[in-house]
């Protein structure tokens, strides 16, 4: 019995680890090229979770297609914030770049705030479910799953067979150098700010189609928790190591707390939760570049 629940309990955890990398790209994206720390990422997450939240429900558009409208408004906020804020302080300290975007991710909190209110919200889309035996996964979390690695593949294509990608990938490299070989140094960092943006706001739809119900303008603090962790865990440059740390990171949290649950006296999901900082900072001790980073 133990065994088919595990059994179980590790399939959701690679259905949720998928949506736990897509919601870490953006974030080790952001970091990889312009060395800034995005302590707001949880809020993006939240703008995409209300995104489809309000598609659903004030127009009935499927949530699915909330993804492509999440990736332009986040493409928007991204250049936004860029020219009015982050392009300031590329030279900054590192203090500065993480009160900015910590200030950032506030502003949006307060917005949507102001805007729907601070009550818990979750829209319904019954679109069946899928008996695998060990587990029954609801549709939406399967089109979760489907998204996410959609989602990784495009940016791979993108990252590594556009000329935008490869001026991205100068850039990283060698910024003098390709300042010198032509490269608007200023537009990769823009484009790639919004980028990386953009997809921490898809993946806010992806977290509420995975979890429909608990959409609040707080929510992102959880998820950028746990997206620093995925971060670490990748190699906190790397957006693709990002998405197979989250994935393997979905498989652990999942197992641990099937395993966590049969000892008496023990809170698992308190525990599971501990266990994901215990993992991070044996990571840092270990292996300070990750599992995919390199030095």
């Amino acid at each position: 019995m133990l065994a088919e629940q595990l059994a179980g309990n590790l399939i959701q955890g690679v259905v949720l680890g998928c949506v736990y990398g897509a919601a870490t790209m953006g974030l080790s994206l952001i970091f990889g090229v312009l060395r800034i720390v995005n302590v707001g990422h949880g809020a993006f997450i939240m703008v995409g979770a209300y995104t489809a939240l309000t598609l659903f429900n004030s127009l009935g558009v499927n949530p699915i297609l909330a993804i492509p409208v999440a990736l332009l408004i986040g493409l928007g906020l991204g250049f936004l914030f860029y020219y009015l804020v982050i392009q300031r302080l590329i030279r900054a300290p590192e203090l500065a770049s993480l009160l900015a975007t910590f200030a950032i991710g506030l502003l949006l909190e307060e917005t949507v705030k102001q805007v729907f209110g601070s009550e818990f919200r979750g829209y319904n889309w019954p679109v069946g479910k899928v008996d695998l035996w060990v587990t029954v996964l609801p549709m939406t979390k399967v089109y979760a799953c489907a998204a996410s690695v959609l989602i990784a593949v495009l940016l791979y294509v993108w990252h590594r067979k556009t000329r935008a990608g490869m001026a991205m990938r100068s850039v990283v490299e060698d910024r003098e150098g390709a300042r010198v070989c032509g490269v608007d140094v200023n537009r990769v960092y823009a484009t790639s700010f919004a980028v990386g943006i953009a997809l921490t706001v898809a993946s806010g739809v992806l977290i509420a189609l995975f979890i429909p119900v608990g959409i609040n303008p707080y929510m992102g603090g959880a998820f950028t928790l746990k997206a620093f962790v995925i971060a670490v865990l990748g190699g906190l440059s790397s957006p693709y190591g990002a998405f197979f740390a989250g994935v393997l990171f979905g498989v652990i949290e999942n197992g641990s707390y099937t395993l966590l649950a049969t000892l008496d006296g023990v809170e698992p999901f308190g525990l599971t939760r501990a266990l994901s900082f215990v993992m991070l900072l044996v990571i840092l001790l270990i292996r300070p570049t990750g599992l995919f980073g390199t030095k």
